[in-house]
C-alpha cells in the first residue's frame, strides 16, 4: 500500500476545500486526524483526511491543510470546527495527535515520511505491503 501526503495549502480557504473531499468522498473515508505541533510558543493544527484506495488500486491518498491555524484547547478555532462537523457528519471523529513541528526536518518530504510512519506504527493506515 502506497500512502501519499496531498498538501492542499495552510489552512485557510483550503479547509472548505478539505471538508468538500471528505463529504463527496464518504464511501472511501478511512480516518481524519488533527495533527497539533508547537513553535515558538505557539501551538499549531494541521486538518488531514486518508481515504480508501479506488477499485484496486493500491495508493492511499491523505489530503492535508498544514499547519496553519493556531490551535488552543479550551477555544476551537472556527475552520477546526467546521472540520469536526464534516466528519462528525459521517458520524465518525477525528483522532488528535500531537506531532513534531515540520520546521524541525530538513526537507518537506522528510516530515511527511514521519507521518506515515507514526500513522503506521499507530494502525491508523495500512502497513507497506
Amino acid at each position: 500500500m502506497i500512502q501519499q501526503f496531498i498538501e492542499l495549502g495552510q489552512g485557510y480557504g483550503d479547509v472548505y476545500e478539505l471538508c468538500e473531499l471528505i463529504k463527496t468522498n464518504e464511501a472511501r473515508f478511512h480516518h481524519a486526524f488533527i495533527f497539533t505541533s508547537s513553535k515558538n510558543d505557539h501551538t499549531y493544527a494541521s486538518l488531514a483526511v486518508a481515504l480508501k484506495p479506488v477499485g484496486e488500486s493500491k495508493f492511499m491518498p491523505i489530503y492535508i491543510c498544514r499547519e496553519g491555524i493556531p490551535y488552543n484547547i479550551e477555544k476551537r478555532a472556527k475552520r477546526i470546527e467546521l472540520f469536526e462537523e464534516a466528519v462528525t457528519a459521517l458520524g465518525r471523529k477525528a483522532n488528535i495527535l500531537e506531532i513534531k513541528h515540520s520546521s524541525i526536518f530538513s526537507e518537506e518530504k522528510l516530515f511527511y515520511q514521519y507521518l506515515i510512519g507514526i500513522l503506521r506504527l499507530n494502525h491508523y493506515i495500512p502497513p507497506m505491503y
